[in-house]
């Protein structure tokens, strides 16, 4: 009996070991299970992130392919365009979930409500670009007047900005160099250089992260309940109901725009130094009548042209490019060279005498617009009236053209000149020259209506600044005055693309600058900002709202 209990014993004993094994292979294997789930769903979403991340540098390689046709440029709409820049598939697929896009979002550029996403990309040249502030040769407080204007600016802030843009390392009336900085911890020395980003203004005295950034904690352009809720969140705001979007949406340090013709060739340098080709190469192009009256604006200069005051705005001295200041230096020194090189003999064109040197630089095309001429044409005294009338009517048709194919310099590009179609108000009231009225005035005629949509009709308009003085806003002394600061669109766009999918997943988000002043276009700046949060709901990157 003892026996038959101890197999009965030893049979239970062997038959719990075996559950227990099973019970431990069971999970095991559900544990196994578990992991290689965690696991792909891991490799699931780090495949999707990728996609994204993808899809948001295919974002910046398409604005950049955009840009490097000028001619599609001019003639589309990359302020608010929702079909070509948003939720653009990137890889077709029948499941939604896996469908991935990237779309272009960019903060709303005038003062329509901060409720909608505006799908576009951002003209750098609607901002003060502070490096080129010490090229515009003014006086200390002409230069800090152009930053003044700005929310939160103060005196010892903005001079510290330019003693950080200067190449010296004399401060300022209020401003700071290197000493200043050598007695922080860690000490660094003052820029005194071109900024790369305008984050690395954070290191100039005085600036703060509030003051770039504003109440966009986020930089997704829109007003967030947390950035209206007073100090009951991060960041700190006034709630009043309005987005506060700091510096960064009126400071940058890439503007620039082409001086070429639209289809990428040199414009006609109207301060050439060979009369000759000049006069040529207008005739070619426009006629005897036009290459007549510039060629004979060169020579004799207007019979009713006034100077502008001396106000140390524009002495004629600079064009606020020290690269076109310098070309046309060297074509003054080329028309005497030019005037000395015919041995003796006689060039004429149209009658006019052309070995005879220039005795005029034209400093604006305004300076063309109703100009009168006398010229000696074959002995005989004529007044040639300028083809460029406001008298006429026709100024509307006739400007565009003279802008876009004719130029006071051969540079390629002009740095840092302000699109008063896209700067916001703050920014024109730092424009020496520029009144509270005009400023205003352009403001309130922005070719957009009151939802951020384009007015194609008004962008077309306002393809050149002389719309300003077309619609009677500013006379022509008031346009000669600005027109070395402003411009009516630039060639760097900045941008911020978001990879994202149609139903969930991961969004990535990135932002670039893309100088479309050459062919094929260049990324000059590109960073990841996706540790900012998505900043967008996907319904809202299609449009759904």
């Amino acid at each position: 009996a003892l026996d038959n209990a101890s197999g009965y014993q030893g049979a239970g004993s062997a038959l719990v070991t075996v559950l227990i094994v099973i019970v431990m292979l069971t999970l095991g294997a559900y544990t196994f299970v578990e992991f290689m789930l965690i696991e792909a769903h891991a490799t699931q979403r780090a495949s999707r992130l990728a996609q994204a991340q993808a899809s948001a540098d295919s974002g910046v390689d398409y604005l950049a392919t955009l840009l490097s046709n000028r001619e599609e440029v001019v003639t589309e709409n990359l302020f608010h365009n929702p079909s070509m820049f948003g939720g653009v598939i990137m890889q077709q697929n029948a499941n939604t979930a896996s469908q991935s896009r990237f779309t272009f979002v960019a903060p709303a550029e005038h003062d329509f409500a901060f409720t909608q996403v505006r799908f576009g990309a951002v003209d750098e040249s609607g901002k003060l670009n502070v490096n080129v502030i010490p090229n515009f040769d003014l006086t200390d407080e002409e230069s800090r007047g152009l930053l003044l204007p700005l929310p939160g600016m103060t005196d010892a802030v903005a001079d510290a900005i330019l003693d950080w843009v200067d190449t010296d390392d004399e401060a300022r009336e209020y401003g700071a160099e290197s000493d200043t900085y050598q007695s922080y911890s860690p000490p660094y020395d003052s820029g005194n250089r071109p900024i790369q980003s305008i984050e690395e203004l954070l290191m100039v005295d005085g600036v703060t992260p509030e003051l770039i950034y504003g109440e966009d904690l986020n930089r997704n352009g829109l007003l967030d309940p947390s950035e209206n809720d007073g100090d009951l969140s991060p960041p700190i705001d006034n709630a009043d109901g309005i987005l506060e979007l700091g510096w960064r949406a009126y400071l940058t340090g890439f503007s620039r725009e082409s001086n070429m013709m639209i289809d990428g060739s040199p414009k006609i340098d109207v301060n050439q130094s060979l009369l000759t080709e000049l006069f040529d190469e207008i005739e070619e192009l426009y006629g005897e009548d036009i290459a007549t009256f510039v060629v004979a604006y060169r020579l004799y200069g207007a019979t009713n042209f006034v100077p502008l005051d001396d106000t140390g705005i524009d002495d004629g001295t600079t064009t606020g490019n020290t690269r076109m200041d310098q070309a046309i230096e060297n074509l003054a020194e080329g028309v005497v060279e030019a005037a000395f090189s015919g041995e003796g003999t006689t060039t004429t064109r149209a009658g006019m005498d052309l070995t005879q040197p220039a005795t005029t630089n034209i400093e604006s095309l305004y300076e063309l617009i109703d100009a009168e001429v006398d010229a000696d044409i074959e002995g005989v005294t004529e007044t040639l009236i300028s083809p460029w009338n406001s008298s006429g009517g026709d100024l509307l048709a006739s400007l565009p053209e003279l802008f876009q194919n004719f130029s006071t310099s051969s540079v390629e590009y002009i740095d840092g000149r302000i699109n008063i179609n896209q700067a916001r108000l703050e920014v024109m009231l730092g424009i020496p020259g520029m009144t509270e009225d005009l400023a205003q005035t352009i403001l309130s005629q922005r070719p957009v209506d009151e939802a951020g949509q384009p007015l194609p009709q008004m962008a077309e308009m306002q393809a050149t600044t002389g719309w300003v003085f077309i619609q009677g806003y500013a006379d022509l002394l008031m346009m000669r005055r600005l027109d070395r600061f402003i411009t009516s669109r630039g060639d760097i766009y900045s941008v911020q693309v978001l990879g994202h999918y149609d139903v969930g997943g991961p969004i990535s988000r990135v932002e670039a600058v893309i100088d479309g002043t050459d062919s094929p276009a260049k990324v000059i700046f590109q960073r990841d900002i996706s540790h900012l949060g998505p900043g967008y709901r996907v319904s809202e990157l299609l449009g759904l709202q």
